[in-house]
């Protein structure tokens, strides 16, 4: 399959003349209701554009909403390519370079993901500061296209630290409890076992998810700007009587995506001033 974003960035261009986001974003599962508050929103559906991905997961729509949120334009995508759908690191690729080419400057990645901590808990947002990769792999293996981005591209500032503190600030601002902390990543799509849950722990891990990490990958390699916020959904196996679920996932998301529609928002109203 070919990540040239070319035929991707004509679609979108073609079904929306004139629009060049600012800001995208990418919803996790069960925190799509961000993606209802766009304004004025033209809605393609994935299938109708080139290399995007087609999603095989509950609380993953598929379908790319183009609007504006806080005064700023955006791209909110409904849904996202998982490594354990099969298709490899890179599924997020093209919809990812895409938003380079028609002109964003931000990529905001959003997840839901366990707790590794007693004091983050279910229903909170977690700041991500940083993560680490155990997903067996990176998306940008394989010949670099230096149009694209450079082979070896840094990332000691993946997630902005200045776009950090105008979340913070802005969470302060709302009364958002926002806690900061790592995410660690994982292929999946079984949840981790006890003895994983402690390993992650001495790793310096705050968060684990099946996602995310490939994207700012990416979006580092073409020199989007990101900044990331996981919505917790539950604490690790190991920390809590809870059974896990998917289901569970998507109902403790939707609580913590409340939160998260408000903080999005007041950061883009200040973002676009």
């Amino acid at each position: 399959m070919s990540l040239d974003p070319t035929a991707a960035i004509n679609t979108i261009r073609a079904k929306a003349p004139g629009f060049t986001p600012r800001v995208a974003i990418i919803l996790g599962s069960g925190l799509g209701g961000l993606a209802d508050q766009i304004e004025n929103p033209i809605v393609i559906p994935y299938t109708e554009i080139p290399g995007f991905p087609r999603s095989t997961v509950a609380g993953h729509s598929g379908e790319l909403v183009l609007g504006h949120l806080g005064g700023v334009a955006v791209a909110g995508f409904k849904g996202r390519k998982h490594v354990y759908e099969g298709e490899g690191l890179a599924g997020m690729a093209v919809p990812i370079r895409a938003m380079k080419g028609l002109g964003a400057e931000l990529l905001i990645v959003t997840n839901a993901a366990g707790s590794l901590r007693l004091d983050l808990e279910p229903g909170q947002l977690m700041l991500m500061a940083d993560h680490i990769n155990l997903m067996n792999g990176n998306p940008l293996i394989g010949p670099n296209d230096e149009t694209i981005g450079p082979r070896f591209p840094p990332m000691a500032n993946a997630y902005d630290a200045a776009i950090r503190a105008k979340l913070r600030a802005t969470a302060e601002g709302l009364g958002i409890p926002l806690q900061e902390g790592t995410y660690i990543a994982v292929t999946g799509p079984c949840f981790e076992t006890p003895a994983e849950i402690r390993a992650f722990q001495r790793l310096g891990a705050d968060a684990v998810g099946m996602s995310t990490v490939p994207e700012v990958i990416l979006a580092r390699h073409c020199g989007l700007t990101v900044a990331g916020v996981s919505a917790i959904t539950n604490l690790g196996e190991g920390l809590s009587d809870t059974a896990l679920s998917h289901a569970h996932t998507l109902a403790l998301a939707g609580q913590a995506g409340k939160d998260l529609t408000r903080l999005v928002i007041a950061f883009l109203e200040d973002f676009g001033t």
